[in-house]
């Protein structure tokens, strides 16, 4: 049985392969921004009304780079697990308590405001009121985002196969022709003719490839789907 799918631990094994994105941060010239205490108000009032064009103020010193991700990192686990990378205003349900209190103690330990939030998470998120593990980021500028906090339950192992056909046109194509290869060798032999030859085979694969694509197509198109690429960071519901 495949085991469930926690995003924070496939975002962590991403972040080993890009190496290159964190072998040589320099914490002190990436976030050159000054740091002051302002008067707080309610957090919950304060992420109604986020800019989400700011970049998030932090004390270099208390930032963890265990915690720190670059977008190329984000992006590679959303376009493979077939996920959305939206400000938070786009989010549905209600954020939990420990989230909140994870931005109370990021903006305690950091002496500041949070002015910008991005949450990591399959797309029925931002319309249900579903929580399959969710990630909650603030950017921190240069591509870089810092984790605030997970929660939610992990999604489903089969989650990346499932999703794997529109990674883009390449993934599809073969899993079209894997589709059609399997109905042809579902059709008994003899059906058609006395006696089973390959052109035969080949004739009713090619029949089964060209349905299979104009099924795809036709429903592609009603139901506005696109690959993951195209989706991963898009605000829009038919995509």
């Amino acid at each position: 049985m495949i085991p469930k799918l926690n995003l924070l631990e496939k975002l962590q094994s991403q972040k080993e392969i890009d190496q290159r994105f964190y072998n040589e941060i320099d914490l002190s010239n990436l976030f050159n921004y000054p740091i002051r205490k302002e008067s707080k108000s309610s957090i919950e009032d304060r992420l109604k009304s986020l800019n989400y064009q700011a970049i998030n103020k932090v004390n270099v010193d208390k930032l963890e780079k265990g915690e720190v991700y670059h977008i190329d990192s984000i992006r590679e686990i959303a376009t493979t697990y077939r996920l959305r990378f939206l400000p938070l205003k786009y989010f549905k349900p209600p954020l939990p308590e420990e989230a909140i209190k994870k931005i109370e103690d990021f903006e305690n330990k950091h002496q500041t405001e949070i002015q910008n939030l991005q949450i990591l998470a399959p797309s029925k998120l931002f319309k249900l009121e579903n929580q399959d593990d969710p990630l909650l980021f603030a950017p921190i500028g240069n591509g870089y985002y810092t984790l605030i906090h997970q929660w939610g339950g992990d999604l489903s192992g089969y989650r990346k196969f499932l999703v794997w056909p529109l990674r883009g046109p390449v993934e599809l194509v073969i899993t079209l022709l894997l589709v059609s290869y399997l109905l042809t060798m579902l059709v008994p032999d003899g059906l058609f003719s006395k006696e089973s030859s390959s052109m035969q085979f080949w004739i009713l694969f090619f029949f089964f490839f060209k349905g299979v694509i104009g099924l795809t197509i036709f429903f592609g198109i009603s139901m506005g789907k696109n690959f993951n690429p195209f989706i991963w960071n898009s605000k829009y519901f038919n995509a």
